[in-house]
C-alpha cells in the first residue's frame, strides 16, 4: 500500500531517515542539561583553555594563532600554542562561528563551543548507524545508533560545555572505522584517501589517534594471517597509509614522529608486510609450484633478518623513540606510578572499577558478548576487525578508566548486533532451526523493558553525574 505516493522500499528508507532524526535530537537533547541548570557555561580546566584558545584563533585569524607564544601559560616558561596542540577543536569551532556569521546568524564564540559536543554527538549517531549498517543491516546500525545517542559513556565527555579533544574525536574515530570497512569492502582507492582525510581530523583532533593507527594495521595483519589477502586490502592499506601518514605529518604537534616513534611502527611494518604478501602472490601466478616454496622461503628468512638488522641498529643508535610513559602504562599497570608518578596521579588514568562498566553502559555491557559471538559465527572481514576493537578497548578500558571513552562505541555497535539478530529469529514469519519456541511477545516485552530500562539509566546519570560545570 502506498502512502504519500511513495513505495514500500521509500517508505522504508523514509521511516529511516525520521528515526535516524529523532535519535539525533535525543542525543542533542540528553546534553543539554547543564545548561538547563547552570546556564551556557564552559567546564573544567581543559575546557578553558580550549575556549581562550579558540577565542584567539576567532580574533586574530589561524597564521597568528600557528604561531602565537603565550606568556601566560606555563608561567614562567611560556608557551607555543600551535606546536603543543591538537588544533582540531578549535579549526573546527572556528569554522563554525564564522560559517554563521557568512549568513548573518550572529553568535557568541562560547555558544559554540558550548553546545558544539552535543551537536557532534548526533554526528556520532549517525557515523554508528553507517558503521553497524556495514557490519551488519540497517537494523543493527538503527539501534546501535540509538544506544550511542544516549550511553552514558560517551555523554561523560559530549555534555554541553565540555569543550574538550574527544567532544568531536569521538566522532572521527567511529567515521575512521567506518570508512576503513568500507573501503576494505569496495577496494577503491578514492574510498581509501577519504578514510585518510577523516584519520587526518582525527590525528588534528585528539592524542587517541594512535590508537586507530595501530588497530587498522592489526586487522590487515590478522587478515594476511587468516589468508585473506585480496587486491581490495591491498589498494586500501596502500593508500590509508601513505595518504594519512603524510597529512597527520601537517600537524606540527606529530611532525614526523609517524617514521621514528613506536606507537607507530606497526603500521609501517604492515605496510611494508603487505607489500611482500603482495609480491609474492605476484610471483606465484608466474612460476612452479615447487619454485614458489623455494622463492617464499628464501624470501621470509632474508626479509626477517633485514628487519630485525634495522630494527636493532635504529633502536641502538636512539632512531626509534620508545613507547611514552602513558601507553607504557596501558602495559605495564606499575609504570606510571614508579617511573612517572604525575601520570598516576592523574584521577583518569586510574584502573577501572568494575561498577564503573555497569554504570557508563548499563544493559550493553550484557549484549556486549552477545555481539562478540554473532561476529565470530559469521566472521567476514569486518566481523574480524570488530572482535579486534572489541578485544583491545576491553583491556584498555579495564586498565585506565578514561578509555571506557573507545569502549563505549564498539559495544553499542555489537550492542546493536546482537538485538538485531534476536529480531531477525523471532520476528521472521519463519524462524530458522535453533529458535527456541518463546513466544514473540515474552521476547519482545523483555526487550523493550530492557531498552526503556536503558535509557531511563542513561537519562538519570548524565543528569546527576555528567552534567555538573566543576
Amino acid at each position: 500500500m502506498k502512502v504519500l505516493g511513495l513505495s514500500a522500499v521509500d517508505q522504508t528508507r523514509l521511516l529511516r531517515i525520521c528515526i535516524l532524526g529523532l535519535i539525533s535530537i535525543v542525543a542533542i537533547g540528553s546534553r543539554l542539561y547543564s545548561v538547563l541548570r547552570f546556564e551556557s557555561v564552559i567546564h573544567e580546566f581543559d575546557p578553558w583553555f580550549n575556549y581562550r584558545t579558540t577565542k584567539y584563533l576567532v580574533h586574530h585569524g589561524f597564521e597568528k594563532f600557528w604561531n602565537w607564544f603565550d606568556e601566560s601559560a606555563w608561567y614562567p616558561l611560556g608557551r607555543v600554542v600551535g606546536g603543543t596542540l591538537y588544533p582540531g577543536i578549535m579549526v573546527t569551532s572556528a569554522a563554525i562561528y564564522n560559517a554563521l556569521h557568512a549568513l548573518n546568524i550572529p553568535v557568541d564564540i562560547r555558544n559554540v563551543c558550548v553546545f558544539l559536543a552535543p551537536g557532534f554527538s548526533a554526528l556520532t549517531a549517525i557515523a554508528t548507524y553507517q558503521l553497524g549498517k556495514e557490519v551488519k543491516n540497517e537494523t543493527a546500525g538503527l539501534l546501535a545508533a540509538a544506544f550511542m545517542g544516549v550511553a552514558p559513556g560517551y555523554i561523560s565527555r559530549s555534555v554541553a560545555g565540555s569543550y574538550d579533544n574527544e567532544g568531536i574525536a569521538i566522532f572521527l574515530l567511529v567515521l575512521t572505522f567506518w570508512l576503513w570497512l568500507r573501503a576494505v569492502r569496495v577496494g577503491s582507492a578514492m574510498s581509501a584517501a577519504v578514510c585518510a582525510l577523516s584519520y587526518f581530523y582525527m590525528v588534528s583532533a585528539w592524542g587517541g589517534y594512535v590508537f586507530i593507527i595501530n588497530l587498522i594495521p592489526l586487522h590487515v595483519c590478522v587478515l594476511l594471517a587468516m589468508g585473506r589477502f585480496s587486491n581490495r586490502l591491498y589498494v586500501a592499506y596502500s593508500t590509508f597509509y601513505a595518504l594519512g601518514t603524510l597529512a597527520s605529518m601537517q600537524i606540527p604537534f606529530v611532525g614526523f614522529q609517524p617514521t621514528f616513534t613506536s606507537e607507530h611502527m606497526a603500521a609501517l611494518g604492515a605496510f611494508g608486510l603487505i607489500q611482500v604478501v603482495a609480491a609474492a602472490y605476484y610471483v606465484r601466478a608466474r612460476v612452479t609450484a615447487v619454485q614458489f616454496r623455494t622463492f617464499v622461503a628464501c624470501a621470509a628468512v632474508l626479509v626477517a633478518a633485514l628487519l630485525a638488522c634495522v630494527l636493532v641498529v635504529l633502536s641502538m643508535r636512539g632512531a626509534v623513540a620508545p613507547w611514552t610513559g602513558r601507553f607504557y602504562s596501558l602495559w605495564d599497570t606499575a609504570y606510571a606510578k614508579v617511573h612517572i608518578p604525575i601520570i598516576a596521579s592523574v584521577s583518569e588514568h586510574q584502573p577501572t572499577a568494575w561498577p564503573n562498566f555497569f554504570f557508563d553502559l548499563n544493559v550493553l555491557i550484557w549484549l556486549f558478548p552477545a555481539g562478540i559471538y554473532f561476529s565470530f559465527r559469521e566472521l567476514s572481514d569486518n566481523h574480524v576487525f570488530l572482535i579486534l576493537y572489541s578485544v583491545f578497548a576491553a583491556y584498555f578500558a579495564g586498565v585506565m578508566v578514561r578509555l571506557i571513552l573507545t569502549l563505549t562505541p564498539i559495544v553499542c555497535v555489537l550492542a546493536g548486533v546482537a538485538v538485531a539478530n534476536v529480531f531477525e529469529a523471532y520476528l521472521s514469519h519463519s524462524p530458522g532451526p535453533g529458535v527456541a519456541q518463546v513466544p514473540r511477545a515474552a521476547i519482545m516485552g523483555a526487550l523493550l523493558f530492557l531498552l526503556c530500562s536503558f535509557q531511563w539509566h542513561s537519562s538519570w546519570i548524565t543528569s546527576t553525574a555528567y552534567s555538573s560545570p566543576s
